[in-house]
């Protein structure tokens, strides 16, 4: 699927469309990876990107790669003792 996108050009000025491109693809599926819309597998491959560039990418912008209910933890842990 193709999208088209109007950019304004203060936006555009400092990538070429090929960078933006990039950054406006990685931003997105960061996005939708945190609201819980797609999986890490989704995001990676709707960026372009590998698994560890996405961590990293996570990381960078204090998205929870894992996000445990405190109650699942607990019980999984006590299961493990």
């Amino acid at each position: 699927m193709k999208i088209t996108l109007d950019v304004p050009e203060q936006f555009g000025s400092n990538y070429t469309p090929s960078e933006l491109s990039e950054q406006i693809q990685l931003y997105a599926a960061l996005g939708m990876f945190q609201a819980g819309k797609i999986s890490a597998g989704s995001a990676c491959e709707f960026s372009g990107i590998d698994r560890y560039r996405f961590y990293e990418e996570c990381a960078k912008h204090n998205i929870p790669v894992i996000d445990y209910d405190p109650n699942e933890l607990e019980s999984e842990l006590e299961a493990l003792r």
